[in-house]
């Protein structure tokens, strides 16, 4: 069997979004996948310290994470990038400008960097454990490293801020937005060349908006049953929902396991 290169989207493929734990046919799916010889790997916009605890707790040791420009391979981070520091730059000073507060993430860790507390007055704390750190002296321009700039935002505000489209985002909770790497697909052929492995041979299984881009005509894409329609029309095959043994069912359709 010829082998193939495994990318699993976490969130609504792997686990079930009422239980937020990975469905016990897919956990199965994954190790029968790497027993036939196949190369198995999660592919997810976390953050690497995010994404690390989900892999260990089923035993997964290769990851594309941080939105594709952090690659862990056989449990070693062989690259970790920020963002674009001219980018984050642009983002934090029209947020200011427009008197919309910020968060920074500046290292591998749940701590983010603020300098007053406007985005928690505005927005809330966020959805997931944050340890906030209040600098009023913090000065954006001398921080080296930017992971992730989470800004205080509605939808309703979005229109009135075209600026946002500088930088791949994500709506994460109703008053905010998580602006990150969006660059699964470059992560996955980073990946692919540290494994010397071959474009036609990868598969990729996903489910929501931040998995298009992860589905190219070059390799074989795969949309949970469970998915947003945009994903299912780009997909090469659509499986049963995700809570409905689609990653298994799909697996054993193609003949994998």
């Amino acid at each position: 069997m010829p082998r193939k290169y495994f990318f699993f989207d976490i969130d609504g493929t792997l686990t079930d979004d009422e239980t937020h734990k990975i469905v016990p046919s897919a956990e199965r799916t994954l190790h029968a996948l790497e027993a036939n010889g196949h190369f198995v790997s999660i592919a997810t916009g976390r953050a690497h310290y995010k994404a690390q605890g989900f892999a260990d707790s089923i035993g997964i040791r290769n990851m594309v994470c941080n939105g594709g420009e952090c690659l862990v391979l056989d449990g070693k981070v062989i690259e970790n990038r920020p963002l674009d520091h001219e980018t984050a730059m642009f983002l934090v000073h029209h947020a200011e400008k427009a008197g919309l507060g910020y968060l920074l993430m500046t290292d591998d860790s749940d701590r983010v960097l603020m300098k007053d507390t406007r985005f928690l007055e505005q927005a809330g704390r966020r959805t997931e454990l944050t340890t906030y750190v209040l600098d009023p002296d913090l000065v954006p321009e001398k921080i080296p490293q930017i992971f992730k700039v989470y800004i205080a935002m509605t939808k309703e505000q979005e229109p009135d801020n075209p600026w946002i489209q500088k930088q791949g985002h994500l709506r994460m909770g109703p008053g905010y937005l998580n602006f990150q790497h969006d660059a699964k697909k470059d992560g996955i052929l980073r990946m692919l060349k540290a494994v010397d492995g071959n474009e036609s041979d990868v598969v990729v299984f996903g489910d929501a908006v931040n998995d298009l881009v992860m589905f190219d005509p070059r390799w074989t894409s795969i949309a949970m049953g469970n998915g947003m329609q945009e994903l299912k029309d780009k997909a090469d095959y659509v499986t049963a929902a995700n809570i409905d043994d689609g990653i298994e069912k799909a697996c054993r359709r193609f003949g994998w396991i």
